[in-house]
Order: structure tokens, then C-alpha cells, then sequence
């Protein structure tokens, strides 16, 4: 029986130089290496002087960072001495990665402590940085619990870097000195980010995010440009709550505003719960022995079955190209913290199971400087990240659309709504081709509209949240069904005869506007994606005349609501905006509500009568 050690004699009795720590380490053995952050820097400087005496070692990590001592090691990779194997489920497209592609290793992150701990891949050694040991001897990973803790309890050899720096996390984050074999004791500052550079494309998506976000969410988001400006666009929102593989600034800065509590999460309610941070020094200090912030293994966090136990859990991430049936591919570029991450697609599987769950995927809408775009006809020579049948969400600077259980044409339909103007044209020829869109479809200018996110607001009337909204090409068939759905009285006043079909060709010239010449605003209830139609407004220009023409329908259970007055006004608004003189309207006599309506307007409202037809007109420039 081995007699018990105290661990403070223990810890005396293993503290050992940096070089001696080195020496332990055997060629041809796998060395796991802390992640992005919690980087043992003096190690792996100490081990990079020392890989010419090694043959055949490789190194495991997860994620590095740039300008980490690790990133330089990546330059050695092709010698004999190192290889470095990291986690990654994209495709690498610059050319560093794409040179040492062989050592990229798909799997899912919540899959990754499990590859350890099975001894499926040994590690030999771990190369941790920790704090010093509290009174009872327990050191916390700090910034990076991620896969490091199950590296550290399944290693052969574990050597650890005691820094003063790093901050004690709570949580299951830390490792006993009974656990380690080798001390060193160094310290140095951790390594760090700035936050992200601001960027017109990702405010503008931060913006149309935001709306899709409720009050009471949980949120997760990974380190990026984007989620950073989506982060902060959630400044307005109530009682937010975070379980997300990474803690970043942006979320510190939510919680000192009071944003996120963490009190309606629906699980670990009241903690914020996460297994890595990567951003500045400022954050860190903010995280140091924080009662309301938790770290835990990957294993853990990015469990789908965890994920999903939260309420309203929103997963965001940030997606490098999507094709037109709604695959997904995430290329690692470099200068993108982003790069290597392979938690995603646990998050988007989590989310979406969750009760009132989101996924949301964000992309830039093109890359080389504008000349190509990042939806593309179909993925052919990338990596499937993220399989169709899993995308829900996505969002680009040009709108939100909903995937979730849309056929491929309502797909392609939806992902050039959402394209750049520039390339629809191409996407739309080429999803004919492949037999996405049918032949009766034709291109029209309204493709290359772009949808004017400002003319959105949601309002609760009678208790029940309505969204007025332009018109999207996604939907025509909702148009089609809230024209089935008016009384026969209604479809009167609103074609002037009786109509008992509204065929294709008519209801695509509503939902394809350009939102210029022609625009159509609707009233819609229920979930992104899966709205009813509960109102239909729309003005067609006269350039001759330079009037647009009106046109109104409200569900008969919505009357009396004053979404015709809500619409008029939207219409009236957009119409100015857009250079246009004024409105008309031709009616039947027996319309009075449209009358009445029409007189609500703060202009002079003159009105003609042919004895068939009511001719109501106004200009914007001749007020009451």
C-alpha cells in the first residue's frame, strides 16, 4: 500500500525547471497541449528549443491562437521532430492549414474527452497551465477547461505551469496536485485578443439577428466579428442567460449592463456556464473566483442532451459558405479566431431541440473583396460542416429566412432572397438547372431587391404579437393562403369580382417587390419562417404619373385592429422615401373602410367618381 502524501510536500517535492520538465517527454510520444488562451506559453517555448532532440512527437491541441509560441511550432511541422494534430471539422482553405490537412482530425468537441479518456487516442503527456493550489490543494484550468481536463486526467505524464496570472474558475475546472506528476512554477501574462475590429457587414447582420432573439433567451456564441457586434446589439434585451463554449468581452459586457442574469435559463439557473474565455486581460479579471460563473468540460457544455434543456436556447454561429439546399461549410481562414472551433454543429443540434430554440447561422454575403459570393449553387469541393437537414436559421446583411422543413425549391427561394444582389441572377439560372426551381419561374427585377429591415416592427395588439414587415420572396404561399381565407366579401373590395383562385403568376408579383417601384407589406403572426399572413398592404408605382397605387386585405378576425391604418402608414413612409409623389387608390363604392381609411392620412384626399369605380388620391407635399 503506497502511504498517503500530503500534497503540499508532494508539490515541493515535483516542482522541477521548465528543461527538466521537457526532458521527461519521450520521441515518438503524443503531447496534448492547453487551448487558445490557457496556452502554457514557457512550456511549449521550452519544448519548441528542445524539438530538435525529438523524432516523431505529435502534439494535440484544440485551438491556437496566431501569435501563440504553439503557432510557431506549426512551422516545424515539416521536419521529422513535430506534428500537430488539431480538432476540426471544416475545410482548410489557406495555405498553412491546407499543407498539414492530413493531421486535421473531424469530431464533434462534445466527442473529443471521450477519444482521450477510452485510450482510442493515448496521451502521453499534458502540458497544462494551472493557478497555484488553494488550501486544499485544487488548481483551476482557468481560461480553458474545454478538453484540457480530460487530457490532463487520462495523460501518462502531466507536467503543469503554475501561473499567478490565471484566474481561479469555479466549476468542474479543477485538477488536484495529487493528479500531476511535474511542477513548474512560471509567471507570465496569459494570452489575449482585442476585440474585434468593427466592420459595416457585421453590424448590419447584428442588427437582423437581434430581432430574431427574444427576451429570456440562452444564449451561446463563439469569438468572431459578428457574434462580437451581435453580442452587443443585444443591449436591449431582458434577463439574458449564457451556456456557451466560449466566454468572451462582448458577454462580459452584457452582464455589467444587467442584460444577462441567468435567471430564466430553465437549467443552472443563475450561472453562467461555459468551458473556455479568449479575449483580453480585462475579461480575465473579470472571471477570477466569479460566483456566478461556472466552467465545465466540452464534454458537458457541448452536449447536445444539456444544450437542450435550456429554455429558448440560441445557438449563433458564424458560417463561411451555404449552398442553395442549405449545406453548410466552415472554411478555416486565417486571422479568424473562429478557425479550428468544432463545437458547432453539438450547438445547432442542441438548440433546435430546445423549447423555443433557435439556431442561427450568420455569414458575410461575399468574400474577395465583393467578387464572389458565399452562397453558392452547391458545395463541391468542401467539407460539409453542417448537414441541410440540420439549418434552421440563417442570416445574411440582406434578411433572415427560416430552412427548418422547407422543401429545396422553397430553399433556393430563400437563400437568393437572402444573397447578394450581385450574384442572384447567376444563383437563380443556376438553380433552374439543377431542377431546385421549377421552369414556370421567371427572373425578375425584384430579385435584385434589397429588403429594407427598418420598415420592420413588431407590436402587440390585443395580446398578440403581429410583426409588419416587407414582403419576402419566401412568402408566396402564405399570400396565396391569406387570400384563400378572405370572405367573399373582401375578395370583392379587394379585386373588384369574385375569385375562387389565386394562381401563382398573381401572388408572385406581390411577394417578389423590389421595394421601390413595387412594394407589399404584411401583417404576420407566429414564428419566423412559419408566419400566417394576417394582412396584406402593397403600392404599385405609375411612372407615368409618378403615383403608386394602393391596395389593401385584412383577415376577417383581424378587422377593426387598424392594420389597414399601420399599413397605409408604412406604405405612405416608404413611398416618400423612395421619391414617389404620392398614393391612389381605386375602390368600389361599397367600400368605406378604405374611404375612411384612406382620409386618416394627414393630406388633402381627393375623391372622383365615374359611377363605377371611387378614385381617392393624395399628394405628399399638399397636408391638411
Amino acid at each position: 500500500m503506497t502511504k498517503a502524501i500530503y500534497w503540499a510536500d508532494k508539490y515541493v517535492d515535483i516542482k522541477r525547471t521548465a528543461q527538466e520538465a521537457i526532458s521527461l517527454i519521450k520521441p515518438g510520444q503524443r503531447v496534448f497541449i492547453g487551448s487558445s488562451c490557457g496556452e502554457p506559453q514557457y512550456l511549449v517555448r521550452e519544448l519548441s528549443e528542445a524539438s530538435t532532440k525529438y523524432t516523431d512527437i505529435e502534439i494535440v491541441c484544440l485551438m491556437t491562437l496566431e501569435n501563440s509560441p504553439l503557432a510557431l511550432i506549426a512551422n516545424k511541422t515539416k521536419s521529422q521532430s513535430l506534428n500537430i494534430r488539431s480538432f476540426y471539422s471544416g475545410s482548410a482553405k489557406i495555405k498553412s492549414l491546407a499543407e498539414n490537412m492530413r493531421f486535421l482530425t473531424p469530431i464533434n468537441l462534445s466527442a473529443v474527452p471521450r477519444l482521450f479518456k477510452t485510450r482510442r487516442l493515448p496521451i502521453h503527456a499534458a502540458l497544462i497551465q494551472v493557478s497555484p493550489p488553494d488550501d486544499f490543494g485544487w488548481m483551476s484550468l482557468g481560461v480553458s477547461v474545454d478538453i484540457t481536463l480530460a487530457a490532463a486526467m487520462s495523460a501518462d505524464l502531466v507536467i503543469v505551469q503554475v501561473n499567478s496570472r490565471m484566474p481561479r474558475m469555479l466549476g468542474r475546472s479543477f485538477i488536484h496536485v495529487n493528479d500531476v506528476d511535474v511542477v513548474v512554477e512560471h509567471d507570465e501574462e496569459l494570452l489575449t485578443i482585442d476585440k474585434p475590429r468593427e466592420t459595416e457587414t457585421a453590424n448590419l447582420i447584428a442588427k437582423v439577428v437581434a430581432r430574431l432573439i427574444d427576451d429570456g433567451s440562452t444564449i451561446h456564441a463563439n469569438p468572431g466579428a459578428i457574434a462580437h457586434a451581435t453580442l452587443l446589439e443585444l443591449s436591449g434585451k431582458n434577463d439574458l442567460g449564457v451556456h456557451s463554449q466560449y466566454l468572451t468581452n462582448a458577454i462580459m459586457d452584457l452582464v455589467s449592463k444587467g442584460v444577462i442574469t441567468n435567471r430564466n435559463k430553465g437549467y443552472n439557473d443563475g450561472k453562467l456556464v461555459a468551458s473556455s474565455a479568449i479575449g483580453t486581460s480585462h475579461l480575465f479579471e473579470f472571471m477570477d473566483d466569479n460566483p456566478a460563473i461556472e466552467f465545465h468540460p466540452s464534454n458537458y457544455v457541448n452536449d447536445p442532451a444539456i444544450i437542450c434543456r435550456h429554455n429558448k436556447m440560441v445557438s449563433l454561429n458564424v458560417a463561411m459558405c451555404i449552398d442553395l439546399t442549405g449545406q453548410v461549410a466552415v472554411d478555416a481562414l486565417s486571422h479568424n479566431h473562429f478557425s479550428g472551433v468544432t463545437g458547432m454543429l453539438d450547438f445547432v443540434r442542441g438548440a433546435s431541440q430546445s423549447k423555443g430554440g433557435k439556431s442561427i447561422l450568420m455569414l458575410p454575403s461575399t468574400f474577395m473583396h465583393g467578387k464572389k459570393s458565399r452562397i453558392v449553387p452547391m458545395l463541391n469541393d468542401m467539407a460539409v460542416v453542417i448537414p441541410r437537414s440540420d439549418v434552421q436559421y440563417v442570416v445574411t446583411k440582406y434578411g433572415a429566412v427560416n430552412l427548418f422543413g422547407k422543401s429545396f425549391q422553397e430553399r433556393a427561394v430563400a437563400m437568393i432572397s437572402i444573397a447578394h444582389p450581385d450574384f442572384r441572377n447567376e444563383l437563380f439560372f443556376n438553380a433552374q438547372k439543377m431542377g431546385l426551381l421549377g421552369s414556370e419561374r421567371s427572373l425578375k427585377d425584384s430579385i435584385r431587391g434589397i429588403y429594407p429591415l427598418k420598415l420592420e416592427e413588431t407590436r402587440e395588439i390585443d395580446n398578440e404579437l403581429i410583426t409588419i414587415r416587407p414582403a419576402k420572396p419566401v412568402d408566396e404561399r402564405r399570400v396565396q393562403e391569406h387570400f384563400y381565407n378572405l370572405n367573399k366579401h373582401d375578395i370583392v373590395s379587394r379585386f373588384f369580382h369574385k375569385k375562387t383562385s389565386f394562381v401563382h403568376d398573381e401572388v408572385e408579383n406581390i411577394s417578389q417587390t423590389d421595394y421601390i417601384k413595387d412594394l407589399t407589406i404584411v401583417a404576420v403572426t407566429g414564428e419566423v419562417g412559419f408566419e400566417n399572413i394576417v394582412a396584406v398592404g402593397e403600392y404599385l408605382l405609375d411612372q407615368a404619373k409618378n403615383m403608386a397605387e394602393v391596395a389593401f386585405s385584412v383577415n376577417k378576425e383581424f378587422q377593426g385592429k387598424k392594420l389597414g391604418r399601420i399599413l397605409l402608414n408604412k406604405l405612405s413612409e416608404a413611398a416618400q422615401e423612395n421619391g414617389i409623389f404620392g398614393l391612389i387608390a381605386y375602390i368600389s363604392p361599397q367600400n368605406q373602410a378604405m374611404i375612411k381609411l384612406f382620409k386618416s392620412l394627414p393630406y388633402k384626399c381627393k375623391t372622383l367618381f365615374d359611377g363605377d369605380v371611387f378614385t381617392l388620391s393624395c399628394k405628399f407635399d399638399e397636408l391638411k
